[in-house]
């Protein structure tokens, strides 16, 4: 993990940070199963243990498949009755009992004739068809004498290594078979499993943590943005209140790429069919553009990507080298068909704004361009609170085009940027684009997770496509580098996130309504009202609360809302023309002047702060 320079960061169980898991989070670490060989044996036998379990209870139940997550384990089941919470719990009894026999799980290998006819013997017409793809030796995993599957492994020796009080079943859902619509719908069930009951206990802690911390139960609580399924799947409807956050976010943006030297561009959001033939989309990308349209004898395709609109326009007259780098940022909306069961919220939809940037650059500037791009992205994730990263650096992949010393050439100059800026990070050989190498970056939130943001990319492939080429020194024409960049990824699935980073208790600057004032009788609203506007004034987001509740109500309600700062005024608070301020996260800060409330709001703002810092 990495980590930008140290900054003043309270506790987790700090006032000063509302929003945050327990502190004690930290104690027990959680594996991943991809980094513990025995955790993913653990999960992948407990896979077959709810199987074995599920058809002992249900004869009827066919099985599918039943692989490890990240997390725990899943099987499909093809049921004819849909599984109930209380078939959850026997089928978790029965999980118990089967774990306690020690039942060993032996790894077979059979003809292709054998398992088939193994299969048949059991109607099994899922296991037929995973038997199709299967290339010999065919393995079987038994479980004792009674169970068994096609499976290549690995699991536990037997069911003893398995913790009875370290696993748990937690839901059941849909499926299609193979993932496609238009087959079978299954029933999945999700389960974890861990090594230790203290594992197992943490994880429920966080999971529920993250329940607390959900981006669409807090967009919705928060009046930040909705779904409108009338409007149709997977398209953001943002409100006033989201909306203000969301020009927030794009206005800081903004900024900060012009101070970096970017220029802005704007680009249609459909285009000539043709384009995207010329650029391989509708090859290689068709399955997730939305159909084109016909519009005067000409087909035109709503965008999946702004690449090659930055293209056409490096390419709408001659460039010289000494133009180079040329550095173009765009927020650009882009429509991408996504399937009915992946759509989650901001995470992954259907319609999105993309942060795209694209450096056309000489190639002895890649490292430089690279590590200008790495610093850009450390100040504006930490704007928002984002200082730990996880970093993999992605190679060649076997399929790829461009020559070997272009791609040697590229790779060592994103390594050179990455040991330059002082940050760890991982290979992923021959994880790369077949177009060039690439940088990805994960953030760690609020409670550990890591989430796929920034992205940085070498492309050789668009500038080929497109017949892209500068004027060098000598009057030769070249290719010029392209770097394709995205900081947040999408505005959309960065607002989630960092809702969630957040539970909705946004840093003061950030914050949709920063102060809301509470007057506390009829005599005090018009002060109350003169106020407003001198913060309204002074770019301060306040609103009044004229619901004429009592003050405990008041209060109640300004939290519910996570405002960060409530001013009550009262009587003597009208006389005096002062305010009593309390803030969520300092809690009460007495009562201050008019002027000294602005100042300390519009100087919060200025520097993008978390909190008040009055005098």
């Amino acid at each position: 993990m990495t980590s930008a320079p140290p900054s003043p960061v309270p506790p987790a169980s700090s006032p000063a940070a509302p929003g945050a898991a327990p502190s004690e989070a930290a104690a027990i670490v959680l594996p991943k199963t991809s980094e513990s060989p025995q955790l993913l044996r653990i999960r992948h036998s407990m896979s077959h243990v709810l199987a074995m379990a599920v058809q002992k209870l249900f004869p009827r139940a066919q099985v599918t498949i039943g692989p490890w997550t990240e997390s725990g384990f899943y099987y499909d089941f093809d049921n004819p009755d849909p599984f109930t919470e209380a078939d959850l719990k026997a089928i978790q009894k029965e999980m118990g009992k089967i774990i306690a026999r020690k039942l060993p799980l032996e790894r077979i290998e059979v003809s292709r004739e054998e398992a088939e006819r193994r299969i048949r013997a059991q109607n099994e017409p899922y296991k037929l068809e995973i038997l199709e793809g299967l290339s010999e030796p065919i393995t079987l995993y038994t479980l004792g004498d009674q169970w068994w599957d096609l499976c290549a492994g690995p699991h536990v020796a037997h069911t003893g290594e398995l913790h009875p009080k370290a696993f748990a079943l937690e839901s059941v859902a849909g499926a299609y078979w193979r993932g496609d619509e238009k087959r079978a719908q299954l029933q999945r069930i999700y389960g974890t499993a861990w090594e230790t009951p203290e594992q197992l206990a943490e994880y429920q802690r966080r999971k529920q943590e993250a329940l607390r911390r959900d981006h669409r139960r807090l967009g919705t609580d928060l009046d930040l943005f909705s779904i409108e399924e009338e409007a149709g799947a997977g398209l953001v409807f943002w409100h006033p209140r989201g909306a203000r956050m969301r020009l927030l976010i794009e206005d800081f943006w903004r900024s900060a790429h012009f101070e970096d030297g970017y220029e802005l561009l704007y680009t249609p959001h459909v285009a000539d069919l043709s384009l995207w033939k010329t650029s391989g989309h509708l090859d290689f990308y068709s399955e997730s553009m939305f159909g084109p349209m016909a519009v005067d004898e000409r087909q035109y395709q709503l965008k999946p990507m702004n690449c090659p609109f930055h293209v056409l326009t490096f390419a709408s007259r001659l460039r010289s080298y000494r133009e180079l780098p040329i550095r173009w940022a765009e927020l650009g909306t882009v429509y991408r068909y996504e399937r009915p069961g992946v759509m989650h919220g901001l995470m992954r939809v259907r319609g999105f704004t993309q942060d795209d940037a694209h450096v056309f650059c000489l190639p002895e500037q890649i490292s430089d361009e690279i590590l200008r791009v790495l610093n850009l992205t450390e100040r504006i994730l930490s704007t928002f609170d984002f200082r730990s990263y996880e970093i993999h650096l992605s190679t060649r992949p076997e399929k790829s085009i461009g020559e070997d010393a272009v791609w040697e050439l590229a790779t060592a100059g994103l390594v050179e940027a990455l040991d330059r800026k002082g940050w760890a990070y991982k290979v992923d050989e021959g994880g790369g684009a077949f177009y060039g190498p690439k940088i990805d970056l994960k953030i760690e939130d609020a409670i550990g997770r890591l989430w796929q943001c920034s992205t940085i990319q070498l492309d050789f492939n668009l500038p080929e496509r497109f017949d892209l080429h500068y004027v060098a020194a000598d009057g030769s024409r070249c290719r010029p580098i392209m770097i394709h960049r995205a900081i947040f990824g999408s505005l959309e699935r960065f607002f989630g996130v960092m809702v969630e980073n957040y539970a909705g208790d946004f840093p003061f600057w950030l914050a949709p309504e920063q102060v809301r004032l509470l007057p506390v009788t009829d005599d005090a609203l018009p002060w109350a009202e003169e106020l407003r506007g001198l913060l309204a004034a002074a770019g301060i987001r306040a609103g009044i609360d004229h619901s004429g509740d009592r003050l405990g109500k008041l209060i109640r309600n300004g939290e519910q809302m996570k405002i960060p700062v409530l001013g009550v005024i009262g009587g003597r608070e009208a006389e005096t023309r002062t305010v009593s301020l309390r803030s969520r996260r300092q809690g009460d800060l007495g009562s201050v002047t008019a002027d000294a409330l602005v100042s300390a709001a519009a100087a919060a703002n200025a520097g993008r702060l978390a909190t008040l810092a009055l005098a």
